[in-house]
């Protein structure tokens, strides 16, 4: 995708109704060493730093559950849908775990520090309508009878960038993300 110049924006979405993505699987994460996990968790890392880091617009389309390395994955992408009875959170803690890629430096970024504390150190999960309300998300909307009213609507969001000059939204893009650097 990074290289595709065809390739205008990507949506990330679930094919399981219900879930976007419900994080890694804890059954099979302890079963490993140290060692593997330190592994496991460095490339989760680094597929969530790739989706960030993509040239083109992202957005994830939240249809139902985001929870731990699900929520790090929609946290990665530049924009987020959810529908309003999405469940979101960044979950480690009440497994005895911390966010490993990347929640812990992304939900601050964007929903504040002392927020994005409480959520961490709570574990609490949040519907689509309270993560619209406190920034997580950019657009909530009402669930439809087939569960893809989070990807409808990110379709359309998606179908407003297209007309833009890709050169410009992805200067725009790296320009916004090299000043949160700063």
């Amino acid at each position: 995708l990074r290289f595709d110049e065809q390739v205008r924006v990507v949506v990330f979405k679930s094919e399981v109704k219900g879930v976007f993505c419900a994080g890694a699987d804890l059954k099979e994460r302890a079963k490993m060493d140290d060692a593997e996990v330190g592994e496991f968790v460095r490339r989760l890392r680094n597929l969530m730093d790739e989706i960030a880091a993509l040239p083109v617009p992202t957005i994830a389309a939240i249809d139902g559950y985001a929870l731990g390395g699900g929520l790090e994955l929609a946290l990665a992408c530049d924009l987020r849908v959810a529908a309003t009875s999405a469940k979101m959170g960044l979950i480690e803690t009440t497994r005895g775990l911390l966010p490993g890629a990347g929640g812990t430096q992304r939900l601050p970024r964007c929903v504040g520090i002392g927020l994005a504390k409480e959520l961490i150190f709570t574990g609490r999960q949040i519907d689509g309508e309270q993560a619209f309300s406190m920034g997580l998300v950019n657009h909530s909307v009402p669930q439809n009878s087939e569960g893809d009213a989070a990807y409808q609507r990110a379709l359309t969001l998606a179908k407003e960038i297209l007309p833009q000059a890709p050169f410009a939204v992805k200067m725009g893009k790296l320009a916004i993300n090299k000043g949160m650097e700063v």
